[in-house]
């Protein structure tokens, strides 16, 4: 499959052109409000790094987190119920972002999350399209996740912990919030061992794009996450 240059039209093509073999679609563009909102839309996302053109992605398989088969341990949960963390919801977007784009990752060098993709995804947050999920500890910020909302789905595109389960903290709220919302799925991109073991799971594109134009037929609820 060819790799398709974008112009300044904020328009895609369709998914399904992908490459098989790494899900690259495009590249080029910019990451203005309206192209941000179109490529998740159609099953699309932004993913380079520093110095890189930008590019677009659609994997085959995609990873899900369907909120009827989250998991967590006994264990974990015994930990989360004693761990004194409290929880808040688009209070710290800005912190939360900068925190996913500068805590050291294992197997990972250097972040994804570039100042440019900061400041787009700020913008979305503004526009009551994009949501955090913070976890303190006192007054301090430890733990926590970002992505955005359409329809009735999540797009979740990066976690932090600066102590032992902060980040599994922020995705217990974010499938409690999910569950309360009716969201048909949580979009997580690629499967991790990390992320199996809380029931994550992958489907086929196809399946993946039929699932998502189902839930985006559901209105946007655009404003601040605060139940």
């Amino acid at each position: 499959m060819p790799v398709y240059r974008l112009t300044q039209r904020p328009v895609f093509p369709p998914a399904y052109l992908a490459e098989k073999a790494n899900g690259l679609l495009a590249v080029g563009g910019d990451l203005s409000r309206e192209r941000l909102l179109r490529a998740y839309a159609g099953g699309i996302f932004p993913w380079y790094s520093p110095g890189d053109p930008l590019l677009w992605w659609s994997p085959d398989p995609r990873a899900l987190l369907f909120p009827a088969e989250f998991h967590l341990s006994r264990r974990n949960r015994r930990y989360l119920k004693n761990s004194g963390f409290s929880v808040c919801r688009d209070t710290a977007f800005t912190a939360v972002i900068k925190a996913c784009a500068e805590t050291p990752r294992r197997h990972e060098a250097g972040t994804w999350i570039t100042p440019e993709m900061q400041v787009a995804y700020c913008d979305l947050h503004r526009a009551g399209y994009a949501h955090s999920i913070e976890i303190f500890q006192g007054h301090k910020l430890v733990g926590g996740l970002y992505g955005i909302g359409l329809g009735r789905c999540f797009f979740a595109e990066s976690m932090f912990s600066l102590v032992d389960h902060a980040s599994k903290a922020a995705l217990v709220d974010l499938v409690s919030r999910a569950r309360r919302r009716k969201f048909h799925f949580i979009d997580v991109q690629f499967l991790t061992p990390h992320l199996k073991q809380f029931g994550v799971r992958e489907i086929s594109r196809r399946d993946y794009l039929l699932r998502l134009e189902r839930a985006l037929k559901k209105p946007t609820e655009r404003k601040v996450w605060s139940d």
